[in-house]
């Protein structure tokens, strides 16, 4: 069974996430409604949508190697 807590899970978690926002930027409904906020908690969503969006190669190249770290070597 996998450790919920571990660094690669976190790390995994948040290129989901980052992943995940930078993709409800391109939807329109969602964009006005979830990533309206700039600050507060719901500020996270924009915030890591707009990290998604700027530096969109490197996260990509990160969840390629999470991946392959995830299927191969863990």
């Amino acid at each position: 069974m996998a450790n919920v807590y571990s660094f690669d899970g976190l790390l995994v978690f948040g290129l989901l996430f980052i992943c995940t926002c930078a993709y409800l930027k391109k939807v329109p409904r969602v964009k006005g409604w979830l990533l309206a906020e700039k600050r507060g908690v719901w500020g996270v969503f924009y915030k890591a949508s707009v990290i998604g969006t700027r530096l969109h190669l490197t996260v990509a190249v990160s969840c390629v190697t999470m991946a392959f770290y995830v299927l191969f070597l863990k």
